[in-house]
């Protein structure tokens, strides 16, 4: 009885979530990895859709935890940021099961070890218990308007900074003798462009990916990598191709820790919708210079 009622409880948050209207008998079951979902090829394709992805809503700044064992995303239920919440899907007993982290919680990422959640310049820290509450970051990036901050293994910030009216530059801090050293710009490689935002850096910083505006580009917003050279610089940033950039905006991009998936946002030209993509990330192998 136990059994049948956890599953009936299952059934009804997902069916609320999705949005989508589902026979009992034609629900997909949430089992497997990535959430049960068929991975993608070399074209990108909507992650989840019906469970995470909705067409009325927008669903943006997806990633799995480095576990593989949640996945987090931020699901827009308006147009103001105070609709704006973290859900969360997570692994128990080989079942996927929704909650909701909290409400105006954003631009999420983790740590390589997966016990601390950075949401802007703000973070949480993994207890026995759950999450802690929400604490802000040390000086300076306490006083950053940071909207994401992407870091290393070796624990080395790479941050983007949203100020109206201002293109400013990403950024990073390396973390020497236990603190973070004021923080730098990275080169024109990178910061070339406008509104250049998003930053995601591979755990061992052999590469970075963001969003930026460029002529070049194929659209209003696309994705960009950059790969770490022998002398420790950063190469020429590379499109990702008519293959994930397209005349809408990609950005927000994050890479599984199983180096599998490539995750970004795309978002309508006319800014009234999102939805979450994947994509085979050996796209970023065919890219690397040989």
């Amino acid at each position: 009885m136990k059994y049948i009622c956890s599953s009936i409880v299952l059934l009804f948050s997902i069916l609320a979530f999705s949005g989508k209207s589902y026979g009992q008998d034609e629900f997909p079951v949430l089992k497997g990895p990535y959430l049960g979902q068929k991975p993608p090829g070399s074209i990108a394709e909507i992650f989840a859709p019906g469970i995470v992805t909705s067409e009325k809503y927008s669903e943006v700044e997806g990633m799995f935890t480095p576990d593989m064992k949640s996945f987090y995303f931020v699901k827009c239920d308006g147009k103001a940021y105070e609709t704006c919440h973290l859900d969360r899907f997570q692994n128990e007993n080989n079942r996927w099961i929704k909650s909701t982290i909290g409400y105006e919680l954003t631009e999420p990422s983790f740590s390589t070890d997966g016990k601390i959640l950075y949401l802007k310049n703000k973070y949480m820290e993994q207890t026995n218990s759950g999450w802690s509450e929400v604490k802000s970051l040390d000086m300076p990036f306490k006083d950053i308007q940071i909207m994401r901050l992407s870091v290393s293994s070796k624990g080395t910030y790479f941050f983007d900074t949203y100020k109206r009216g201002a293109n400013v530059p990403i950024r990073y801090s390396r973390l020497i003798d236990g603190k973070h050293e004021a923080p730098r710009v990275l080169n024109n490689e990178i910061n070339t462009g406008t509104a250049n935002r998003h930053p995601f850096i591979a755990p061992d910083e052999s590469y970075l990916i963001w969003d930026g505006i460029r002529e070049n580009g194929y659209g209003k917003r696309d994705l960009y990598i950059s790969f770490r050279q022998k002398d420790s610089s950063w190469g020429a940033a590379i499109n990702l191709g008519d293959k994930i950039n397209t005349e809408d905006e990609e950005m927000f991009a994050s890479v599984t820790s199983d180096g599998k998936y490539l995750f970004f946002d795309r978002r309508t030209s006319t800014g009234e919708n999102a939805d979450i993509y994947w994509v085979d990330a050996q796209i970023i192998e065919t890219l690397r210079p040989k």
